[in-house]
């Protein structure tokens, strides 16, 4: 059975090692300071939230996303910017559990819809994500400063 709540004070250990799994994922480093903000940020749950997924009573999968503006809608906009999930529980319904809860909470509040990226070579989840969403062709750019 899969429980989805936000994360609790004693989920942060599990939180952080499938956090940094995520961040190796995506072939990034994160210096202490990266997860100490974000988990500072989730436990105020003003600017960022964060979900867990529990299977077992063990935090298999999280989710992080935030709230901002869009000049092409009437509300606000939901951006889901971290989806992972433990390598032992993929395929069970820990990721589209944690995107329906997102979805959920999101539609709760007045929110026109939500979004996220992935990378191109992301197939196993873009599996899930094309059954769950649409995909609107968009490419992603950044500027580092």
């Amino acid at each position: 059975m899969i429980t989805i709540e936000p994360l609790k004070t004693e989920d942060r250990e599990a939180w952080e090692n499938l956090f940094r799994a995520y961040i190796a994922f995506y072939e990034r480093i994160a210096p202490q300071e990266v997860y100490d903000r974000a988990w500072r940020e989730f436990r105020t749950g003003e600017r960022m939230h964060a979900f867990g997924a529990h299977v077992d009573g063990t935090l298999a999968g999280i989710v992080h996303f935030l709230v901002h503006p869009s000049t092409s809608a009437l509300t606000d906009v939901c951006y889901l910017q971290d989806l992972f999930t433990a390598p032992e529980a993929r395929g069970k319904g820990v990721a589209r559990a944690l995107i329906e809860a997102v979805a959920d909470w999101a539609r709760d509040r007045g929110y026109e819809r939500v979004y996220w990226h992935t990378k191109e070579s992301n197939v196993t989840a873009r599996r899930l994500y094309d059954r769950v969403a649409v995909n609107r062709g968009f490419i992603q750019y950044q500027l580092p400063l």
